[in-house]
């Protein structure tokens, strides 16, 4: 099931936002501070509170490599900040001087979005803090923003209600009227859906608003059809203001909070698996963690509740038919295409295709195919394409037996019955992560060369 292993209550107000990187866990206020905590134990940071901002912080962000952290707020401004240090690195000032409510790396890390009140989004360069882009909505604050999983385009919402799509130039592709009362907040799913009959790759995407409705999106995106947005479903559960949504970096689960203080978790965007009810006012944020069995609520009440899943719950959200999607050797030509566009490979999926291979093919390529028989003459692309395929043989192992990967400890490689987080972020076997600790080998080799 799922149980609460921690609550922060170091805000002196609302927590407005949170948000994990591997190893860490950002959380904002409106007492104008973020705050900073460790996975491992969830002690707060040396250098935490961060301070700068002079008014409330409505959102934070870590980039995806997890050494930055953005924030911005009701003073006009969107952060950055070293996480490692807590140093600032740049402050970029919202062109019209509107406050920010939302901010957003891009998957590469290249790009950051930031979303004011006056309706106005700025598409910022992440690297040399320059402004590249600016652009705006027709009415309202926009108050919600994600990017696609490939990066090649992004999503706002707005408090009139209005999902609005933007390529990475900053045109926009599209809008609609999503929810009648308002948008509070949007999130992909970070695995994609494929079309084996046209070739085609999709995203979920999930919005929530002041409607209480949580409503689940189909969108695809391609230079040669354009792009589509399709409405799929409406989940049941909520009966008041839907105020955070956030999907599991599996994609299988869904959490929502509501302003009747409950949390609702779905399984596979249809049924309820949990509701939790310790906040005793609004949920305003939700986050799962990218690599470890947590999530994280928090809300009015000045406090961030963490949670655990065990590993019996987290298997059982999977649906059989998605367990079998997921072997590899049952994937169609299309299936390689898809996943190799998801891996930055498309330039291959030509290649892929003239020689036809399919999922099984695909598990027995070897550096000597590869540069022989598919003539890829690059032998970086050919490390790169062996390497995500060892990693498909690594799930497709793990899945015969019956345990997902993450379920596995690695140190021992069986099913971890008492996990256990370590300060590099990622789960352990308890008793498995505590020999190890305490095993010294001598260096050998580095001695030698002394």
């Amino acid at each position: 099931m799922v149980k609460l292993i921690h609550t922060l209550a170091d805000h002196g107000d609302d927590v407005n936002c949170c948000a994990f990187s591997f190893s860490l866990l950002a959380t904002c206020s409106l007492d104008k501070t973020i705050r900073l905590y460790s996975l491992h134990d969830f002690t707060e940071l040396p250098h935490s509170p961060l301070k700068f901002h002079t008014y409330a912080v409505h959102c934070c962000c870590f980039s995806p490599s997890g050494h930055i952290l953005a924030s911005c707020s009701t003073d006009g401004t969107t952060v950055l900040w070293n996480t490692e240090n807590g140093q600032m690195l740049a402050v970029m000032e919202q062109p019209s001087g509107s406050p920010v409510r939302v901010c957003q790396f891009s998957p590469d890390s290249r790009c950051l979005t930031s979303g004011a009140a006056d309706g106005t989004v700025v598409l910022w360069n992440a690297q040399s803090y320059k402004l590249y882009r600016c652009g705006s909505v027709k009415d309202g604050s926009l108050v919600a923003c994600a990017f696609s999983p490939n990066g090649s385009f992004f999503v706002t919402g707005s408090s009139c209600g209005d999902l609005t799509v933007w390529d990475d130039k900053m045109r926009c592709l599209h809008s609609e009227k999503a929810h009648d009362l308002g948008i509070t907040c949007c999130d992909f799913s970070s695995q994609p859906v494929s079309d084996e009959e046209q070739g085609l790759q999709f995203f979920r995407l999930a919005s929530c608003g002041q409607d209480c409705q949580v409503k689940i999106w189909i969108v695809s995106f391609t230079h040669i059809l354009g792009f589509e947005l399709k409405y799929k479903s409406t989940l049941s559960g909520h009966c008041a203001p839907v105020l955070a949504c956030a999907f599991s970096h599996d994609g299988q689960m869904l959490v929502s909070g509501e302003c009747k203080a409950a949390a609702v978790v779905f399984q596979n965007t249809e049924n309820i698996l949990h509701t939790l009810t310790q906040h005793t006012r609004y949920v305003t944020t939700c986050a799962f963690a990218p690599n470890t069995l947590l999530l994280a609520t928090g809300s009015m009440d000045k406090t961030v509740n963490i949670w655990q899943f065990d590993l019996e719950t987290l298997y059982q959200a999977r649906s059989t038919e998605d367990q079998l999607k997921q072997f590899t050797e049952d994937w169609s030509e299309e299936d390689v295409s898809t996943w190799l566009c998801a891996q930055d490979l498309k330039d291959l999926v030509g290649i892929f295709k003239m020689n036809n291979i399919d999922g099984k093919e695909l598990l027995n390529l070897t550096k000597e195919s590869l540069a022989d028989d598919l003539k890829i003459e690059s032998l970086g692309l050919r490390s790169k394409v062996l390497r995500k395929i060892e990693e498909l043989r690594t799930k497709v192992k793990s899945l015969s037996s019956g345990i997902p990967d993450e379920f596995v400890c690695p140190i021992t490689r069986e099913l971890m019955k008492d996990p256990v987080i370590a300060s590099d972020g990622y789960s352990y076997e308890k008793e498995a992560i505590e020999n190890w600790i305490t095993v010294l080998t001598p260096n050998r080799t580095l001695k030698m060369h002394q």
